[in-house]
C-alpha cells in the first residue's frame, strides 16, 4: 500500500474538498393542502399523494 512521502498541510487538504457540499433539498407545494413536501412522498401534513389518502394524519 502507498504512503505519503510528505504531510499535507490542513489549508491544501481543505482546497480539495471545497465542492464536496450537501446538496439542498428539493420541495415542492402539496396540491391537496398547499404545505411544502418532499417530491414522490405522501405529504405529512394532510397524508395524500397523487390525489388518493395514503396515510391517515387524524390525531
Amino acid at each position: 500500500m502507498a504512503l505519503p512521502k510528505y504531510r499535507i498541510s490542513k489549508a491544501r487538504g481543505r482546497k480539495r474538498r471545497t465542492h464536496y457540499k450537501a446538496a439542498t433539498i428539493t420541495v415542492m407545494d402539496c396540491p391537496q393542502c398547499g404545505q411544502t413536501k418532499m417530491p414522490h412522498r405522501a405529504c405529512p401534513n394532510c397524508g395524500y399523494y397523487r390525489g388518493r389518502p395514503v396515510i391517515s394524519t387524524s390525531d
